[in-house]
């Protein structure tokens, strides 16, 4: 797999300064590269941390010349590295095996050309599963679920019935789509679940990451737009429409009922209460808590949200209160004495 620093050039269409037939053995960051191997160099704090590293070379975008190092300056940093290593590292290309006799499919499931399905996975009654679609093993898609081209699903997902799923889209291993909303109501001093006739619908190209849970709607659809990424174990509850485009990060838990704008941005451990909106291309830091709906675009932190300047602001100042006391306490001794000094005109004065 070894391969040469001008033949990595002319793989990356970069502009090779060092020599050609040095030879590399890998690609790795720069924390974690070994002597032969190429690494990747992004903003001045990683060509200062090159003075330490053991790598043989360097791919750079825009930046400067590292200093006594071969480089290779190209306009795409992250999209040359990945080639570089996916040369060195190939992606494993799943086998397209059709359906396994150990399967389960339903008679009644309509599967169209060149889909995979592997051993142990369960297709329920009236599925439908579009062409070059990937259900891996373990994988169970329940009664009246429609799969768009060119879905893959991983090991372990459920479907509960009648989920939609469109085309390209990625579930990875043990998401859980369709499972009963949270909702209940007071029967007879008893908690009764609430009704759970709707269901779950990803547009295209949405990609659900490991461990996380959409619930299905009281009697319509929990949607996913278009082209939203939700990354592992995170929580949208019933009745939810996720616009498109959306990046919704680790552990975010959203109520019910909630809506998103198109291109919103959610950081780690957001939580969202139930029946508000979030307008278009906001973003939410970690952490941040929403009980209000939060219209306008920009960025938002704290609990509840605030915009982000106004957070901060409110934080400087939050932190001169220690300070601020201390000026106003020796402000009162200042004024005290004063008083005394001025004698017993200022306390007559004062008493009038």
């Amino acid at each position: 797999m070894s391969i040469t620093l001008k033949q990595i050039a002319q793989l990356v269409d970069g502009t090779l300064h060092g020599p050609d037939e040095l030879v590399i053995t890998g690609a790795a960051t720069i924390r974690d590269a070994a002597p032969g191997q190429i690494t990747l160099a992004e903003g001045e704090k990683a060509l200062k941390q090159l003075a330490t590293c053991q790598a043989a070379a360097v791919i750079v975008g825009k930046l400067p010349a590292p200093p006594e190092l071969p480089y290779i300056q190209v306009d795409n940093l992250h999209a040359a590295f990945a080639k570089v290593v996916q040369h060195f590292r190939p992606r494993r290309a799943h086998a397209r095996g059709g359906i396994s006799p150990a399967a389960h499919v339903s008679p009644t499931a309509q599967i169209a050309a060149n889909v995979t399905i592997a051993a142990g996975a369960t297709i329920g009654d009236d599925v439908t599963i579009d062409r070059d679609c990937v259900i891996h093993s373990g994988a169970v898609i329940e009664a009246g679920c429609r799969i768009g081209a060119g879905t893959t699903i991983f090991a372990n997902v459920v479907l509960y019935e009648d989920t939609i799923v469109g085309e390209q889209c990625i579930l990875h291993a043990g998401a859980v789509l369709g499972a009963y909303g949270f909702g209940y109501t007071v029967v007879n001093g008893r908690h009764e679940l609430s009704a759970q006739l709707g269901y779950v619908e990803l547009g295209p190209r949405v990609e659900i990451g490991s461990g996380t849970t959409i619930d299905r709607g009281t009697y319509g659809a929990t949607v996913i737009g278009e082209g939203t990424k939700i990354d592992n174990q995170v929580q949208i509850a019933h009745n939810c429409r996720i616009g498109r485009h959306n990046l919704i990060c680790s552990q975010v838990g959203i109520a019910g009922s909630t809506s998103t704008g198109d291109y919103v941005v959610m950081g780690g451990q957001v939580g969202i209460r139930d029946h508000v909106h979030i307008g278009d291309r906001v973003m939410l830091g970690a952490k941040t808590g929403v009980m209000n709906d939060v219209l306008q675009a920009g960025n938002y932190v704290g609990a509840p949200a605030t915009p982000e300047r106004e957070y901060f602001a409110s934080l400087f100042g939050f932190a001169r209160l220690p300070e601020m006391r201390k000026q106003m306490k020796q402000l009162e001794r200042d004024v005290a004495k004063l008083k005394a000094d001025a004698g017993p005109s200022v306390a007559r004065s004062d008493a009038a």
